[in-house]
């Protein structure tokens, strides 16, 4: 009996807990398939696994209590690749051209388990070599990031703080 004051104490931690709560979850819908991301398995996993750290970073950027899902279903990075002769590595040239980088995903913001908004939306940053980049040149991703972020501040009305 004891205890029970204890449980209901930890009880009313955790859902207090849990409604302060902001973040992201994002899944990949067919990520072997997308336009343009590494075909090496590796690779695929190291560009997937950094941009879904970028969303969550975003996610903790919302108003206490909100939640966005994000579904992932095409990217595009910016650049294509080349092979190099000598060495048969992939060099990603950026050109300026119709290079640049999109993405197509659909998202769900809730407040509190309630859907507050939701859509699908299709990234594109065709000026992404001239455009002002608060991401360092030896940034990976760095195209990739800018344009995302650039969405998510419009879209979930927040002012992105960048994580350099």
């Amino acid at each position: 009996m004891r205890a029970l004051p204890f449980l209901i104490a930890a009880g009313v931690a955790a859902l207090t807990a849990g409604a302060a709560h902001a973040g992201a979850t994002v899944t990949y819908i067919e990520p072997d398939k997308f336009i343009d991301v590494p075909l090496s398995p590796i690779d695929r996993e190291r560009v997937l696994k950094e941009l879904t750290q970028h969303f969550e970073q975003l996610g903790k950027q919302l108003p206490a209590g909100q939640d966005v899902k994000i579904e992932v279903t095409e990217v595009d990075l910016a650049g294509r690749i080349e092979h190099t002769r000598r060495t048969g590595n992939e060099i990603r040239l950026l050109t300026g051209g119709a290079d640049w980088p999109r993405m197509h995903l659909r998202y769900t913001l809730t407040q509190d388990g309630k859907v507050i908004n939701s859509g699908e939306a299709d990234l594109a940053s065709m000026n992404y070599l001239s455009e002002m980049n608060q991401y360092g040149g030896g940034e990976s991703l760095r195209h990739e990031k800018h344009m995302i972020d650039d969405w998510f501040g419009k879209t979930f009305h927040v002012q992105v703080k960048r994580h350099v």
